[in-house]
């Protein structure tokens, strides 16, 4: 048998091994590395470093949002639906690796243009990078619940993918910018790209596989019509509200992924690789929280666990407005990690739940689905977080070609932008997470 048939034949019928689950948890490494890099980046690489203005990054990076957006529902029912011997799932991802990864190298080697073709470029490079993104990650979310079945079962399964989720934040966000500042933007990309190839080509060999039970049950999917299968997501009690809080929280991360860069040399007056300090304190404190934030749901609900979580993040983040240091800002961002580690480790498994409670409801399996509008709705924090920030730095008479001789309103803004702007994304996502109504452990417990 060959390394292909062996991946093809592959059926999970009982818990995964502990082989199994390190391997498809080292997913969320590449995944949440490229990610995060593009996120704490790509603004300030084209305003900052390529002189772009603002406000075409602004519209670039709206564009690029509204087309992730429609891709995920699309990309998720097509998955539900497909039929090969290989599975719903793993075709898509092993098909995307490879696009996904070179897309996003060429995000970060632009040839020498004009501000109208380094627009268009972005444009177009990002459009293949959104494709092959959704294609790969949103059929490796939609296994998660899949492969680990109960509220339980997936608080202990996603420890490691969250984990290693989070080590490719801190490389992508805290160590990029020591490579960029050493080596240049290029030699970043090809680094941090090959080590993303490697990484996605192991989780794939070793750890993506589906149940044979899927491959039986899906058969009622098929015949459920597009215009049902979003008139019952979107009908659901659950799904509703947690959406809506995923979007504002995740709107809520990614601008201050967005402003840290701008924080630290404008307001904290420091130089542009200490932003790896900032970052990797919040990631290098959320690490440890996954473990205790996985002992806590498993002896509460989801639930309570993301009304805590939430809570702990929003009143962390408003501290950001007093440091004048790194040292300071670094201390606030340990607070802000136990947060973040608590957002990561929850809010697939309150997802799990609600595809749970579906289809005990409905008898359909829709992970897929679920996970595509999901990520249809949840992607227009990119679209608010690109508002906010061409917003706030207009507003405040940034000007790139005055390096680092910014007007003072600029610091007060940065600072805005990076603690209250959130603070107020982080109060609606309490209120949205208030209002959801499963609170117990497992959702089949509260049908």
């Amino acid at each position: 048998m060959t390394l292909v048939t062996g991946i093809r034949d592959r059926r999970l019928d009982g818990a995964p091994t502990r082989a199994q689950s390190i391997a498809f948890g080292a997913s969320g490494f590449p995944i949440q590395l490229m990610s995060q890099t593009f996120s704490a980046f790509v603004v300030y690489f084209y305003v900052a470093h390529l002189g772009v203005p603002a406000a075409w990054v602004a519209v670039a990076m709206i564009a690029h949002g509204i087309l992730n957006a429609l891709l995920n529902p699309v990309v998720g029912a097509l998955s539900d639906r497909l039929r090969t011997p290989w599975g719903r799932r793993v075709p898509w991802i092993g098909l995307g690796i490879v696009p996904l990864v070179v897309a996003f190298a060429l995000i970060w080697m632009p040839p020498a243009l004009p501000v109208g073709g380094l627009i268009a470029w972005f444009i177009v490079i990002v459009a293949v990078y959104d494709v092959a993104f959704v294609v790969v990650v949103l059929n490796v979310s939609a296994l998660f619940p899949e492969i680990f079945r109960t509220t339980a079962e997936r608080a202990s399964g996603n420890v490691p993918r969250q984990i290693f989720g989070i080590l490719g934040m801190v490389l992508g966000t805290a160590i990029a910018p020591v490579i960029y500042g050493s080596l240049g933007w290029p030699a970043m990309a090809l680094i941090l790209g090959a080590v993303c190839l490697g990484v996605l080509v192991w989780s794939f060999a070793g750890g993506m596989v589906e149940r044979s039970s899927a491959a039986a049950s899906s058969s009622a999917d098929a015949g459920m019509p597009w215009r049902d299968q979003l008139r019952y997501t979107f009908a659901n009690r659950a799904f509703v509200p947690y959406v809506l809080g995923s979007l504002m929280v995740q709107t809520s991360v990614a601008i201050i992924i967005a402003a840290i860069p701008f924080y630290v040399r404008y307001s904290l007056r420091a130089a542009e690789g200490d932003a790896s300090i900032l970052l990797g304190a919040i990631f290098v404190a959320a690490i440890p929280s996954i473990v205790g934030w996985s002992w806590f749901v498993r002896r509460t609900s989801p639930r309570t666990a993301v009304l805590v979580g939430v809570a702990i993040f929003g009143v962390a983040v408003l501290c950001f407005l007093w440091p004048s240091s790194v040292l300071g800002a670094a201390l606030v961002g340990l607070a802000v990690g136990v947060g973040v580690g608590g957002l990561l480790q929850l809010l697939e498994i309150m997802l799990g739940q609600i595809i749970d409670d579906d289809a005990a409801r409905t008898g359909h399996q829709r992970e897929g689905v679920y996970f595509g509008v999901n990520g249809f709705v949840v992607r227009g924090s990119v679209v608010l977080q690109a508002i906010v920030a061409a917003w706030v730095l207009t507003a405040s008479g940034f000007d790139a070609s005055l390096g680092d001789a910014q007007p003072s309103s600029v610091d007060g803004a940065v600072r805005i932008m990076l603690a209250v702007v959130p603070l107020g994304f982080t109060a609606l996502a309490w209120l949205c997470f208030w209002l959801y109504p499963i609170r117990t452990p497992d959702a089949v417990a509260a049908a």
